[in-house]
């Protein structure tokens, strides 16, 4: 049976056709600022969910496991574990590794220049200046580093903080140039989303300055908890330092360098002199 295309042929015109279907009225200003919330939140716990926040909640389960299971002082906590007993299978894993876990520092910061903003220059890792972040992120580290070793020392004699290794890689020729890269990729990882994007994210949304730092600090000393209570305690003051700086200065780089020379220190420094110190 064919299509009835044009005027009928007894004369008759067409039926008019059906009226457009009317446009969905704009958002008012009030209900346009809902829907942006609404896209803020899902993007944060997202990116959340993909980098940080779930090491939050692994961290958690691991330290409730070590508790069951024993005294956290006879337990043991090894970063920079071998992925491979053949050594250049292992160096593979450690640099996909390395690589993978900066995505979500690449997502974060492609989320950051959706209205408009230089995501790096907001976040204050342009390179504008390169020497004063360099002295400022050594000052830094220096005075979390002390602090942070006594803290770790003091949860190791009240029995709250497990035997933390450093590095468990093997000697080979390229572990020092890993372990550095995995120092510099904890760095960005933690400074990049834990303090760029979510106290720029949780700004957008209104929240006040305190619960912004304070939110940020809790967060970074809870994916430290399968370390024990000392390292979760030391982190969390560390992130209510930085998360300060980041507010008065709007710049992170000094936080990446402090950061990265603190994990430089104990990941190579524990490589190096292990033996020589007897450590495990």
């Amino acid at each position: 049976m064919g299509i009835e295309v044009g005027p009928r042929s007894d004369g008759e015109p067409p039926p008019p056709a059906p009226p457009p279907s009317p446009l969905p009225a704009p958002l008012t200003e009030p209900a346009a600022e809902r829907v942006r919330r609404r896209r803020l939140a899902v993007e944060i716990w997202l990116i959340l969910g993909l980098s940080l926040g779930q090491s939050a909640v692994y961290s958690i389960v691991n330290l409730i496991d070590k508790f069951t299971r024993g005294p956290l002082r006879d337990q043991t906590a090894t970063l920079n574990a071998p992925q491979s007993p053949r050594p250049y299978l292992d160096l593979t894993y450690q640099l996909l590794g390395i690589g993978f876990a900066l995505v979500p520092v690449g997502l974060a910061l492609f989320f950051l220049t959706s209205s408009g903003r230089n995501a790096l220059h907001s976040i204050g890792i342009d390179g504008r200046s390169r020497w004063r972040d360099l002295g400022t992120g050594a000052a830094l580290a220096a005075l979390i580093g002390l602090p942070g070793i006594g803290l770790y020392l003091l949860g190791r004699a009240l029995g709250v903080t497990v035997n933390v290794v450093a590095s468990g890689l093997d000697a080979y020729w390229w572990t020092i140039p890993v372990l550095i890269l995995a120092a510099v990729q904890n760095a960005l990882l933690e400074e990049v989303v834990m303090v760029g994007y979510l106290m720029t994210r949780l700004r957008d949304q209104g929240w006040s300055t305190a619960t912004i730092i304070l939110s940020s600090a809790t967060l970074r000393g809870s994916y430290h908890l399968y370390q024990g209570i000392g390292p979760a305690l030391g982190n969390f003051v560390m992130g209510l330092i930085f998360g300060y700086w980041f507010h008065r200065t709007g710049r992170i780089a000094p936080l990446i360098v402090a950061h990265a020379l603190l994990d430089i220190v104990a990941f190579v420094g524990y490589a190096l002199f292990r033996d020589v110190l007897g450590l495990p």
